[in-house]
């Protein structure tokens, strides 16, 4: 019989925990055969007959179907923590930014690994999850950041699953519910674009502005392009690199840049803008002669943005004076990313051409969809287009950023 009953002096209820009684377990046990060899596969300790059917019924369908491998037993005996800890590692490396998987890896440590790491992954509950979000609720964790927990388990069990470790994703079907999340800030209109670029010009941050809210680029590209990858001849610039994840703030030369996330591309220089770059090249020539004259090191990294001497500038700093200034000038609050999806939405807006705004992104077209709340079905629209050409970017960048600056001259 593929099920057996069996007593134990400390039963687990449905939700995995020990109860501290005695009581009836279920083992499953199923003989087949694969590649002509006589194997057994066996799970135990089911605590009702019913989930033991179940689970040999879901089974026995696996087993008999050729492409499926069943679980060694040392994958069966991994917990929680050690089969995250491991596909982290695989997945994160070759898939996940830096800063995601540093991200996935904190959330495992603080909120995950102390309350289910010593489960077996096998044995893992929805009612263990559900669970496990209170108790972190309970502790003081925004929805946000509890949601952001349920995501990083939600897709490591998937992979578990996949790669047959676990018959079915306990993230699943789970019964929570998460709270309503911060509210992400709107985006600049065109009008609020002009009178940001008005408040901005003649300061270091007219370029940076310009980068991040006209052609939506992320901090980190803009932090990373450097001048070899412009070309103001020929009025065009390339996004392919990024700063690196996590540059130490007393870094003075960067000896090799990161990859950008979603592949290179090449962006024109409007005409309307071509004046930002220049005033930015000028200025950083001015401020190289004047640190060299003042018997001081001038370190010449190529970046287009930089401190005055020539080192990268850092994230977190950018980012907290990009909200102080934006506070001095009475704009509304938004963060330094929001810039981005202030270009692709003003570009849509003006233009309807969600395709051409996620290739100046740097975004797939189910990203940019998402991002402005359209259908991700772009089967009719890519039938449209094989490659946005840069001349097709021109005219789609010409048209916001003629419509941001109209009135608001950079020279």
């Amino acid at each position: 019989m593929a099920i057996t009953e069996r007593k134990v002096k400390n039963k687990r209820n449905s939700a995995g925990e020990l109860t501290g009684k005695p009581g009836t377990v279920y083992d499953v046990n199923i003989k087949y055969r694969a590649d002509g060899t006589a194997k057994t596969y066996s799970r135990k300790g089911f605590p009702t007959k019913k989930e033991a059917l179940k689970h040999e019924a879901e089974m026995k369908a696996k087993l008999t179907n050729p492409s499926y491998t069943p679980p060694t037993a040392a994958q069966r005996k991994q917990t929680v923590q050690e089969y995250m800890t491991e596909w982290l590692e695989r997945h994160g490396e070759a898939n996940l930014r830096p800063s995601t998987k540093a991200g996935y890896q904190n959330n495992m440590k603080n909120h995950i690994f102390p309350y289910i790491g010593n489960v077996f992954l096998n044995q893992l509950s929805p009612a263990m999850l559900d669970d496990l979000y209170r108790q972190l609720s309970e502790k003081g964790l925004s929805p946000t950041s509890v949601k952001y927990v349920h995501r990083v388990l939600s897709v490591s069990l998937e992979h578990a699953r996949k790669y047959h470790y676990i018959s079915s994703n306990p993230a699943k079907d789970i019964l929570t519910r998460f709270g309503k999340q911060g509210k992400t800030p709107e985006p600049y209109t065109i009008e609020q674009m002009r009178s940001l670029l008005t408040d901005v010009a003649g300061t270091p941050w007219e370029l940076v502005v310009v980068l991040g809210g006209l052609y939506g680029l992320r901090m980190s590209e803009i932090l990373g392009l450097r001048w070899r990858n412009v070309d103001l001849e020929n009025g065009a610039f390339s996004v392919v690199e990024q700063l690196p994840f996590r540059l130490p703030a007393s870094t003075t030369t960067i000896m090799e840049m990161a990859p950008v996330k979603s592949g290179e591309r090449t962006l024109p220089i409007t005409e309307i803008t071509r004046p930002y770059f220049e005033r930015q090249l000028a200025l950083q020539a001015e401020q190289k002669q004047r640190t060299i004259s003042a018997g001081q090191t001038y370190y010449d990294n190529d970046l287009v943005i930089a401190r005055a001497n020539g080192t990268p500038e850092g994230r977190e700093r950018l980012s907290s004076n990009f909200k102080k200034a934006i506070e001095r000038m009475d704009m509304p609050h938004i963060r330094f990313h929001d810039l981005r999806h202030s270009a692709a939405t003003n570009i849509h807006q003006l233009t309807g051409d969600f395709y051409t705004a996620g290739q100046i992104l740097g975004h797939s077209l189910k990203g940019i969809g998402i991002q402005l709340q359209l259908s991700t079905n772009l089967e009719a629209v890519t039938a449209q287009y094989v490659n946005v050409r840069l001349d097709r970017k021109l005219v789609v960048l010409d048209t916001y950023h003629e419509a941001v600056l109209m009135g608001s001259d950079p020279q």
